[in-house]
């Protein structure tokens, strides 16, 4: 042949030569592998390539050869998303089970203690006290409402209302001992007036005030951070990646899948950045977060010792009725006293002076054993619960700046740490090189992975961070037997539901803050435990017997 001829023939090859992509093989590889994992995801094989295709088309993934289409990359992308955000509430189950569940069962222990705290009273008075204590039942049934509606969040004054409650009761009293005489609404309203003065009650009021008034800002307040902490996990585990994220976990997650490599996992650290990235704003929440365990912790630690509602709401029974005993012994006394004070009142017409004795004066009760104390629907004492809760508060510390470390420990997600070479790296299967990001929105500024803007921090997680604090701030205060009210002074409103991410006293913009502080702490608070030892030892004069008036109960 001659040369002009053989140079003829090797310039169109060496044209055609220079068209092949460098480095490609000259058959394409299969998409196999590829359509079988892609199936497996529950989608439709339908105009899914068998073999790798030229990928200038591919937004997201590198465009080299490749085996996913358009829609191919568009549906995995969203499935990339969907896993996430799976992701993120599978691993912050734990918390959010954990305030979910203890707060139903701090919230039951706290509304049946209140229960039989009041069928105890009743049942005692009724058989001690018998038909006198039921025409005056209702002192002592508006003392549990209350009680409750204070626990509930009812607009409450504890010292205000026990005041009451002793006024209302001295009123009471103060015509059953004297039936001789009638008495008009302004002269009890004077009598009430001397309640303070002349102590007929004893000491038991003060104590009493005290005592119900820690524990039950203790025990509320508790509550409503068990209702806050459960509220706050749940919002921030329900996540709302960013379009940026979202190319970050398709590239991270898929992009493996259309370099028909669908069986290789990311890297870990690439996992990290990329986790990192996506949950820049719930890292911010941790400082926060962490704070309001702290004082959780602490109203625990107290609910355990000198703040324990169950101590309190026990023998409240025996308490007041010591309280009643104390103005009987006293009933002359206070009775001078207030005639002096409030003037002499009128005799009463005869037949209300002509009261009969009480039918039963011999009533005994069988001595209170603390082995027999009742639990309520919780099924178990209140230090139980406290102990259970400290353990699980503990471990929940830290648990929104761990969410990547725990999401990329997950095998079903990473190559693993011990795998740094085999694994996805978002361009090809190899290690992955730059270095991880710390925690935080400012720290992702430089985030190779995810592109982030650290200028507009999420305002959702800004409420929570605010929900957290201003609970964190009641905590405190109830740790030192203060009950503090968070008044919005504003004329916004931040909503509720799931649109604002608030919740009622949660999210204020502006506080006024309301404080009542409990009474000093009495260093005797338990000297009263052995108070119904006394009234089996009262030998009541008949004229005092016939107001129907004696606690003959060893205790509960």
């Amino acid at each position: 042949m001659p040369s002009s001829w053989i140079g003829a023939v090797m310039l169109p090859l060496s044209g055609l030569l220079l068209c092949l992509p460098a480095g490609a093989d000259v058959k394409a590889r299969s998409c196999g592998e590829v359509r079988q994992a892609y199936g497996a995801k529950g989608f439709s094989l339908v105009d899914i390539p068998y073999q790798e295709i030229a990928g200038e088309h591919l937004r997201i993934c590198p465009q080299e050869y490749t085996c996913c289409t358009t829609e191919m990359e568009d549906k995995l992308s969203q499935q990339s998303k969907l896993e996430f955000e799976n992701l993120v509430e599978e691993t912050s189950h734990f918390v959010r089970t954990t305030f979910v569940s203890r707060h139903k069962k701090f919230d039951e222990f706290f509304r049946e203690l209140l229960e039989n705290a009041e069928k105890s009273l009743n049942d005692m008075f009724v058989r001690t006290y018998g038909m006198l204590y039921m025409q005056n039942s209702e002192v002592f049934q508006d003392l549990f409402t209350e009680l409750k509606r204070y626990y509930t969040g009812g607009n409450v004054n504890l010292e205000e209302m026990l005041n009451d409650f002793w006024a209302r009761l001295l009123e009471r009293m103060f015509q059953l001992i004297n039936p001789q005489y009638h008495f008009n609404e302004d002269y009890l309203e004077c009598v009430s007036k001397y309640t303070d003065q002349l102590k007929p009650f004893g000491d038991v009021p003060r104590k009493l005030k005290i005592q119900v008034t820690r524990a039950f800002i203790a025990a509320r307040t508790f509550v409503q951070g068990l209702t806050v902490g459960r509220e706050v996990a749940n919002r921030v585990s329900k996540v709302s990646p960013t379009p940026g994220c979202i190319r970050a976990l398709m590239k991270m997650l898929y992009c493996p899948y259309c370099r028909g490599l669908p069986t290789v996992r990311p890297c870990n650290n690439y996992c990290l950045n990329v986790m990192k990235g996506c949950l820049a704003n719930q890292a911010d929440l941790d400082t926060e977060w962490n704070l309001f365990i702290d004082a959780m912790l602490l109203v625990a630690e107290r609910l355990e010792g000198p703040f324990n509602i169950e101590s309190v709401m026990d023998p409240i029974d025996v308490k007041i009725s010591e309280a009643i005993m104390n103005m009987q012994e006293n009933s002359m006394q206070v009775s001078a006293k207030v005639f002096q004070g409030c003037g002499q009142p009128k005799p009463a017409p005869a037949l209300r002076s002509a009261r009969s004795a009480p039918e039963n004066f011999n009533t005994r009760f069988r001595p209170y054993n603390p082995e027999e104390r009742p639990t309520t629907a919780a099924g178990t004492s209140l230090d139980r619960l406290v102990t259970d809760i400290k353990e699980k508060l503990k471990l929940s510390k830290k648990v929104w700046s761990a969410l990547p470390y725990t999401i990329c420990k997950d095998e079903r997600v990473t190559a693993g740490t011990s795998n740094e070479e085999e694994c996805w790296n978002g361009h090809s299967k190899a290690r992955y090189l730059p270095e991880i990001m710390n925690d935080g929105l400012t720290n992702q500024i430089n985030n190779p992975e995810v592109d982030v803007d650290i200028t507009r921090p999420d305002t959702f997680i800004r409420q929570q961070i605010m929900a957290l604090r201003v609970m964190t701030n009641k905590l405190k205060n109830a740790y030192n037997g203060n009950d503090v009210n968070f008044q919005d002074t504003s004329d916004e409103s931040s909503g509720s539901g799931s649109g604002s991410g608030c919740m009622d006293d949660v999210c204020p913009t502006e506080f006024e803050f309301v404080t009542t502080e409990a009474p000093a702490a009495d260093p005797d608070r338990r000297e009263e435990d052995s108070s119904a030892a006394r009234l089996s030892h009262s030998l009541l004069s008949l004229s005092v017997a016939c107001v129907v008036l004696t606690l003959q109960r060893l205790c509960r």
